[in-house]
């Protein structure tokens, strides 16, 4: 999937492209975060604004007749201008993605392209079931090679009198899904905010109860929906899905992922990486339970460290799924440098297990140990023995054809009022990602290479 972006923060136009693992880079105030959210919302709700229309036949034959059959090929031919008219209305709905003014959107623009691949999608089998209580309302098959949807009606559905709207909606619904589903990945993100939702849940759940509470005493005219929505609305949805996350902990806490069931030593190294565990407690409060010390301490009482973790670890021990999308706003936030070393070794075993990884970042730890785990996987002596000594193992090695960079930076573009003149705007540049020289992230480099050349100066003098 392609993403462009146009006017949105400090971003005047900018593209990048998903791989298994994707990271944008830069400076402060450089538009690294407004592209995370933008991508984020995106794939969370963009299959929402999609709509793909289904004839008047088809809806008689299933009246009529209780089933029909739909050409699955022949919606997916029309699925670019599906997808155009969805990124179009998105765009719209970007102001409340941020949470923000809508004047500062009125020129933005979002848009997503991609290759489809009808030889991948044909074949893949389908089935779905829509019920209503326990009653069953419209079942979808969709048989293993074959290109035709077959939707059955039930004879329940006469008797509730569910409008032929509705019965559209769902089936768009799931023709979408087959035509664009393997390419949403389902989103999960820990935003920069994590740190203090981690704290303040709570606080956030306390402050929802009063506000319900003075609305019930209130003899003024309320309308308690417009204030609810207005006051759920103050933050970006990002960071109100980090809070709805950590408020529905004790329901998460319940299932295991397929990391817990299948590759626990992930989680080994993640309980490693901070120092011990979380652990529900019996008001299904999280507590942190320090390696080899009989102690457990709470969110407040915990390192800043321990709380910038939270969310990723509850993350990749009870939801995490094979095709999903781990997205991390700065995962370096209060790590030693030596962690944020483990870290990214911990995002190359994800991307091994099928789990794609999307961050932002400012840490040099963190993407000069991703060049090792790059440089590393070539068949050279010398490099296995390197590995080896230095205790990489094979699941941590990453193939740079699955690695996408981009550096936030100016660049000269034309501006909007005279377009033969030129002037410096924030983009995103993509960044050469090999074998042999790992990701080149020349911001970084040039940082270092600063410091070195003051250190030296302070060492050996400087030339007098």
């Amino acid at each position: 999937m392609k993403i462009t972006i146009q006017n949105l923060g400090v971003l005047k136009k900018a593209a990048f492209e998903l791989g298994d693992l994707t990271l944008i880079c830069g400076s402060n105030n450089t538009g690294k975060t407004y592209a995370t959210y933008a991508l984020f919302g995106f794939l969370l709700n963009g299959k929402r604004f999609m709509r793909t229309e289904v004839s008047n036949q088809e809806i008689n034959d299933l009246m009529n007749n209780g089933a029909t059959q739909i050409d699955i090929a022949r919606h997916a031919k029309g699925a670019k201008n599906i997808l155009s008219q969805s990124c179009q209305t998105y765009t719209q709905y970007l102001p409340r993605i941020f949470a923000s003014n809508p004047k500062h959107f009125e020129e933005a623009q979002f848009k997503a392209d991609l290759e489809l691949d009808l030889e991948s999608i044909l074949p893949s089998p389908f089935e779905r079931k829509i019920r209503s209580r326990k009653s069953e309302i419209l079942s979808f098959r969709k048989p293993k090679g074959s290109r035709d949807l077959v939707v059955s009606l039930s004879a329940e559905t006469e008797k509730i009198g569910l409008p032929t709207e509705i019965i559209k909606e769902e089936i768009s619904e799931v023709i979408n899904e087959i035509i664009f589903g393997q390419y949403f990945p389902t989103p999960f993100i820990a935003s920069a905010e994590r740190t203090g939702v981690a704290i303040f849940s709570k606080e956030l759940d306390f402050a929802r109860n009063r506000l319900l509470e003075e609305m019930a005493r209130s003899d003024k005219d309320i309308d308690p929906m417009e204030l609810l929505f207005k006051s759920y609305n103050d933050y970006a949805l990002p960071v109100k899905a980090n809070v709805d996350f950590t408020r529905r902990g004790a329901d998460i806490r319940k299932e295991d992922s397929f990391i817990a069931k299948e590759h626990s030593p992930v989680l080994e190294e993640f309980s490693d990486i901070i120092g011990g565990e979380y652990i529900s407690g019996s008001d299904n409060s999280i507590y942190f339970k320090p390696s080899r010390k009989r102690l457990k301490l709470t969110m407040a009482e915990s390192s800043s460290a321990v709380r910038s973790m939270l969310d990723i670890g509850s993350y990749l021990r009870h939801i995490a799924k094979p095709g999903d999308l781990l997205m991390i706003d700065e995962p370096e936030l209060s790590l030693h440098p030596e962690n944020q070393r483990r870290v990214a070794r911990l995002f190359a075993r994800l991307i091994n297990l099928g789990i794609r990884v999307f961050i932002t970042t400012h840490s040099d730890y963190i993407i000069k140990e991703l060049n090792t785990l790059i440089m590393l996987n070539q068949d050279k002596p010398y490099l296995k023995r390197i590995a080896e000594r230095e205790g990489y193992r094979n699941e941590e090695l990453v193939d740079p054809d699955r690695v996408e960079v981009y550096i936030a930076e100016k660049a000269l573009m034309k501006t909007k009022s005279n377009h033969k003149r030129r002037s410096l705007h924030w983009t995103l540049r993509e960044a050469e990602v090999s074998h042999e020289q790992g990701i080149d992230a020349r911001s970084f480099d040039e940082t270092i290479d600063k410091m070195n050349e003051i250190q030296d100066a302070i060492i050996w003098g400087d030339g007098e």
